[in-house]
């Protein structure tokens, strides 16, 4: 039978390096434009004004007639092409908008209204402040529901832990995907972000379950078996099962992404990278964790660190 728990070290290894990389990307992103991630307006509040031109034009320019209508530092992205403009600044009523399109019209030639969305400072403050009420509840009921669902072996509670650790694990690439692309290609975090991430949780948190459910199985079906064996055994037995529910859904994400409207390319974009993460760390992050854990490794780390800090003082 091949040992793939063995080979944990390399496992924690390339999750640290994704991790670390995510990192790194939003501390480059706060140094480049102010916060870890580039928020919309559902955010911060503020308006979206998108614009298309009979003919190019470059983004300065518009830019400059933006800031002279009198809105200061907006940001000005192109859409596919020279011509299609999406315009964010600070909340500006129908009236304040019908102006600028007038302005842009009266020196850049005619213009098309495509979309225009304004957030109040105050509703973008209460969508921040759910979303981190989102994932701080689905986190302890994931938790909550596991060490109920697997009481019946031992140390249940740790079952729980390990997944909400395989969440976060997922949910800080995704947000360092996202500082990456911020500055790279100009994304922002939105409420169709959000949504993808909580997405993402739920499959590669189910997929964790069936995992750790094989596992509970096994433990009375081989005790004769050591703990690690058993859940190597439990891993290859459900390898297929869940990499084939996984690539189901990624070969349909696949196919959105290039053929679907650029609308929706960030957002499946954001899925793609999440479901990749999270079947990974389903099978490799997750359930060798618990391996370490169950083996007393952690502890005996945690006593070491405990050894060093006391001769240091």
């Amino acid at each position: 039978m091949y040992n793939l728990v063995q080979k944990r070290r390399w496992y924690f290894g390339f999750s640290g390096i994704l991790l670390v990389l995510g990192i790194a990307a939003m501390i480059y992103s706060t140094i480049v434009i102010g916060s870890p991630l580039r928020l919309s307006i559902d955010f911060v509040g503020g308006s979206l004004l998108e614009v298309a031109f009979d003919a190019d034009h470059a983004t300065e320019e518009v830019r400059g007639l933006v800031m002279d209508a009198g809105y200061a530092d907006p940001v000005v992205n192109t859409v596919d092409d020279n011509r299609t403009f999406v315009i964010r600044t600070k909340e500006m009523d129908v009236r304040s908008k019908d102006a600028l399109l007038a302005t842009l019209a009266s020196r850049l030639g005619p213009v098309t209204e495509r979309r225009y969305e304004s957030v109040g400072p105050t509703i973008g403050r209460e969508t921040t402040r759910s979303a981190g009420l989102a994932i701080a509840a689905t986190s302890l009921v994931i938790l909550l529901f596991i060490a109920f669902a697997f009481r019946s072996v031992p140390n249940a509670f740790r079952y729980g832990v390990c997944a909400i650790a395989k969440m976060l694990h997922d949910v800080l690439i995704l947000l360092g995907l996202a500082a990456l692309m911020g500055v790279v290609a100009g994304w922002e975090m939105d409420a169709l972000f959000l949504t993808a991430v909580l997405t993402v949780v739920g499959f590669s948190v189910q997929d964790v379950i069936v995992v750790f459910d094989r596992i509970r199985e096994n433990i009375t079906r081989h005790r004769d078996e050591d703990y690690e064996t058993i859940v190597n055994r439990s891993l290859l037995e459900t390898l297929h099962r869940s990499l084939a529910t996984q690539l189901n859904a990624i070969f349909v994400m696949v196919a959105i992404i290039l053929f679907g409207g650029a609308t929706m390319r960030q957002f499946m974009l954001t899925m793609l990278v999440g479901m990749v993460t999270g079947t990974y760390s389903s099978l490799f992050f997750a359930v060798p964790l618990l391996v370490v854990w169950e083996q007393g490794a952690l502890s005996g780390l945690r006593r070491l660190f405990a050894r060093r800090g006391a001769s240091a003082a």
